[in-house]
């Protein structure tokens, strides 16, 4: 069996989400590859979009929201020249020789964007006998999916359905599997052991991440949390934020900070922690969840990050920093209210899906055998 993973460099979520797939699914003996399309079509086309949404995400987050949010209201569109549909026949013309080498039994796509290609050339005529899945990597349904013909859709919880269905997406179509995040994030090593593995105290520990980015002002919050009252320790990841990283290092804490950059052991990180401070990107949350992890949002990107905290709020899953609720309220709260973290916990597992990428392998392998 065959499996092409279809991304696009839009903030690392989708990449993300498409290589724990792919891992998942080659322990269970699919030859798979994944293709970044717009790289693959043209290198200079897709750090555009890169740096595009790095621009409009980072510098203009008011901007991207409004756009994001006129998006959301809009009309399914029919319109054979739309600039989608063009768009789509440009870069289907390359996509499509790849394809035909590679002979997929079913092509995954996890970004609108390829889905809307993989549409357009099965609309052509082509992928007739190919399955397509599409995995949204967020906690809402994002505009211009509706717009996407596809035989699957792999989503982060039963929960959005009726987003689903106002967007006229059979449910039929839908498997709320959960957003694929490694299978190391699908077990919890006791907390105890966890800390001594990374040299750490065995006490309370807070876990602060900013996205692979370093997105958002980090020493702030760690000045406001190391005014708390409170016996913890915190392990802060800057990723590739090294600017951050420099001004932490040289912080005066009360407490103990552990400091890092960029790591590959967040699943680690997770199991030393009692609660993660982050912004709600789509596989930060997987992963969180996936772990039992108590979740603060903080810096939230306007548009689909914001879609996400309505759902984890509305949910019970996390607290929301505000201006008039900040970070050092928030972990005292979390902290010290017993009742909210049970609450949290039993909320936590009923969304949480540790089994995500194991589920989904299991549902891609048993379309091929559907066909035998």
């Amino acid at each position: 069996m065959k499996v092409l993973l279809l991304s696009v460099s839009t903030g690392q979520g989708h990449h993300q989400a498409a290589m724990a797939a792919m891992d998942s699914l080659r322990v269970r003996g699919v030859d798979c590859e994944m293709l970044d399309i717009y790289e693959y079509i043209s290198p200079r086309l897709s750090e555009s979009i890169a740096k595009g949404y790095l621009i409009s995400t980072q510098f203009s987050p008011f901007v991207y929201g409004k756009l994001y949010r006129l998006a959301e209201k809009k009309e399914k569109s029919d319109t054979k020249l739309s600039i989608a549909r063009l768009t789509n026949e440009i870069l289907s013309h390359k996509l499509t020789s790849y394809i035909d080498n590679f002979d997929p039994d079913v092509i995954v796509c996890t970004h609108v964007l390829s889905g809307h290609l993989v549409t357009h050339m099965r609309d052509k005529g082509r992928l007739q006998n190919t399955r397509l899945v599409g995995i949204v990597t967020d906690f809402a349904i994002h505009p211009f999916w509706e717009d996407t013909v596809l035989d699957y859709y792999i989503t982060a919880s039963h929960l959005l359905n009726n987003q689903l269905k106002k967007k006229q997406i059979p449910l039929e179509k839908v498997m709320p599997l959960g957003i694929p995040v490694a299978e190391k994030f699908s077990s919890r090593t006791d907390p105890a052991a966890a800390r001594t593995a990374l040299g750490l105290e065995d006490k309370m520990t807070v876990l602060l991440m900013s996205g692979s980015m370093g997105y958002g002002n980090m020493v702030k919050v760690i000045k406001q949390i190391d005014q708390l009252d409170m016996h913890f320790q915190i392990i802060s990841v800057c990723g590739r934020n090294m600017h951050a990283k420099e001004k932490i290092d040289q912080l005066e804490t009360r407490r103990r900070v552990i400091n890092y950059g960029y790591v590959d052991n967040v699943d680690q990180l997770m199991d030393a922690s009692n609660c993660i401070i982050t912004k709600p990107g789509g596989i930060t949350v997987s992963e969180s969840l996936a772990k039992g992890l108590p979740i603060i949002i903080i810096n939230p990107i306007p548009g689909q990050e914001d879609r996400n905290v309505e759902f984890l709020t509305n949910n019970g899953l996390a607290l929301k920093v505000t201006p008039t609720f900040p970070i050092d309220e928030a972990i005292y709260q979390m902290l010290s209210n017993k009742w909210r973290q049970e609450h949290s916990d039993s909320m936590i597992h009923y969304i949480g899906k540790p089994r995500s990428a194991a589920d989904f392998a299991e549902f891609v392998i048993s379309l091929r055998r559907a066909e035998a």
